[in-house]
């Protein structure tokens, strides 16, 4: 017989570094989840990407049971890291902040591509460069493909 499922909880958590302190513990405990079990589990599987900000999808269940999905980070995030930087534009149309090429949006777009709903790799370029430009980060070079 199928647990019934009571819900989902969405949270970004730096890999290795739950705990049971906000945004983690008033978002499982209001749920009735376990917190310390969660920070447990979440801690050993990540304890590889240490440091970076990563999703995870809670289902929690009826009987206050619970399974998570952790996914790829956040473009933003990866966008980032590879142009070495510690936030995007606050005006991203006016003032550029750096500047990344077709190659490390490749690498993004690849790594990414699991988490997108898209079907080719030129398309997950795409978005990963849209998002690039809504920071303010330029993609110098000609577009592969076009």
């Amino acid at each position: 017989m199928a647990k019934e499922v009571a819900g989902l909880i969405k949270l970004q958590i730096k890999g290795g570094a739950a705990n049971p302190s906000p945004p983690v513990g008033p978002a499982l405990g209001s749920k009735g989840i376990n917190i310390m079990e969660f920070c447990k589990q979440f801690n050993a599987r990540t304890q590889d990407k240490a440091g970076k900000v990563l999703p995870v999808v809670i289902t929690y269940y009826s009987d206050k049971s619970f399974d998570f999905v952790v996914k790829t980070p956040p473009v933003a995030i990866q966008l980032m890291e590879a142009a070495k930087l510690k936030g995007g534009s606050a005006e991203p149309n006016r003032k550029k902040v750096a500047e990344i090429t077709w190659e490390q949006v490749q690498t993004i777009a690849q790594d990414k591509m699991v988490d997108l709903n898209c079907f080719t790799i030129e398309s997950a370029m795409t978005m990963v460069a849209g998002t690039a430009r809504s920071m303010g980060i330029t993609v110098k070079g000609e577009a592969p493909g076009k």
